[in-house]
């Protein structure tokens, strides 16, 4: 999910609402301008919530990709995300997030962007469905976006 168009509380309510029991935020720079999205304030809402926080940075996106699709390269971030992916430490955090998924938990990957098709998120999700089957719903705050997928 990606809270770009979400308030606090309408991300929380779809969290609730799918039952996620872990937020797991890939983005490579846990700050916000959004208020409630910065790292420590997101952290406290979801323990309100109920709803656990962890920060896998590794799997954020390097500088060079976010702006990239901050100019709407999208296609230019992919590339660069997936030669990130590849790298030593990001490959570490995906198995570390892998043995999550595999423990059960119903896990939520987070971002800013709201678009699946343009976020990296989706890219970690394919990436994750090579080490253990899954199932991605694409969240998002406001209204249903309606995509699923099984691998």
């Amino acid at each position: 999910m990606g809270y770009q168009a979400a308030t606090v509380d309408t991300f929380l309510e779809v969290l609730a609402e799918h039952r996620v029991e872990l937020l797991v935020d890939i983005r490579a720079v846990a700050s916000s301008r959004r208020p409630g999205f910065a790292k420590s304030a997101l952290a406290a809402n979801l323990h309100g919530a109920g709803i656990e926080y962890l920060h896998l940075r590794g799997l954020g996106t390097p500088a060079e990709g976010r702006a990239a699709a901050r100019a709407g390269r999208h296609a230019e971030m992919r590339e660069i995300f997936q030669r990130h992916l590849a790298t030593q430490s990001a490959r570490a955090e995906l198995e570390a997030l892998a043995d999550i998924v595999r423990s059960g938990r119903r896990v939520c990957l987070l971002c800013l962007e709201a678009d699946p098709t343009h976020c990296h998120r989706s890219l970690v999700a394919n990436a994750l469905a090579t080490m253990v089957p899954l199932r991605v719903n694409h969240l998002a705050p406001g209204r249903d976006i309606g995509q699923e997928e099984t691998f």
